[in-house]
């Protein structure tokens, strides 16, 4: 089967979205289900496209938000990791574009940094690559290579905020992006307005994997209470990252905005995380008005911590 996805190569805000996309079948026997593989590239020899919406759609051409998009997308839970068995069709090789890509199944960690985009309205309730339908309000995502199914952690590394989806589908089969997530996830993650973002990916092995909850933001403006933080007196968390070098990068970019309030940023280890941290503020009024101060300045919406 045939279809057409129109597709950008690059987006600023919230530009024009143009490209052309084929829709190819994975390899396989020709009596066995054949998953669809989306398919974005520059370089197709195509018809002129037509203007390209405006709406945040990020690289497709008339997608955005839904119509009826839920009140609270924060409320939707993240993926939670599970011992599966591997599709038995979409992690075959397939060839795109004159491109040969062999998904990973050994099992083996992946971890990368990259582009994240995200797709909508346009394609909500069609199939994807595993042959479910794809439901932007869900946690799910795109890959190329990683294993159909599989859960991994996309982090934003500006922001610190990370959630959890299971990747379903093929794609974005293009050089400067990584991974396409729904659109609930990248509204978690903050990168719906733009289209894009830079973000980090790293696979979670469901042996292995303990449910720990992501950072999101919250949906008032006053600090949301977790769990203690080591020592006495009040803490405000900034963030939690896999990867120690992406914590320090983070404190050594707020060193630089926050002034004497940079003196109470500090890394600590908590559950496997890397949490970037201020404090100890000794009652909550101080802790308050350092909250208020670093949303101000850092646009981060702190974790109150007792």
């Amino acid at each position: 089967m045939t279809g057409i996805r129109h597709q950008a190569s690059g987006v600023r805000g919230w530009g024009a979205l143009v490209g052309a996309v084929a829709l190819f079948a994975l390899a396989g026997c020709a009596s066995a289900p054949k998953p669809s593989v989306r398919v974005e590239a520059p370089g197709i020899k195509t018809d002129k496209p037509t203007a390209a919406s405006t709406r945040p759609g990020g690289y497709y051409q008339d997608d955005g938000p839904g119509e009826n998009t839920p009140p609270n997308l924060e409320a939707i839970p993240d993926a939670e990791p599970r011992a599966e068995p591997l599709h038995k069709f979409a992690n075959r090789p397939y060839t795109v574009l004159g491109q040969t890509y062999t998904p990973e199944v050994s099992g083996k960690s992946y971890q990368a940094r990259g582009v994240a985009s995200w797709y909508g309205k346009k394609f909500h309730g069609q199939r994807t690559s595993s042959g479910e339908t794809y439901d932007m309000y869900a946690m799910t995502a795109a890959h190329p290579t990683l294993p159909i199914p599989s859960y991994v952690r996309v982090t934003n590394p500006k922001t610190g905020k990370a959630v959890i989806v299971r990747v379903n589908d093929r794609g974005p089969f293009h050089a400067d992006r990584l991974i396409d997530l729904s659109f609930t996830a990248a509204h978690k993650l903050g990168i719906v307005g733009v289209g894009s973002g830079l973000v980090e990916v790293e696979s979670i092995d469901p042996a292995s994997w303990t449910p720990a909850p992501a950072i999101v933001a919250p949906s008032e403006d006053k600090p949301q209470r977790v769990a203690s933080a080591e020592g006495a007196g009040y803490w405000l968390q900034l963030g939690a990252f896999s990867v120690q070098a992406n914590a320090e990068q983070l404190l050594a970019k707020l060193k630089l905005e926050l002034g004497g309030l940079a003196d109470a940023l500090r890394i600590q280890t908590v559950d496997g995380l890397y949490r970037l941290r201020a404090g100890p503020f000794q009652t909550s009024i101080e802790a308050n008005d350092a909250a208020v101060q670093l949303k101000r300045v850092t646009d981060i919406q702190p974790v109150f911590i007792r």
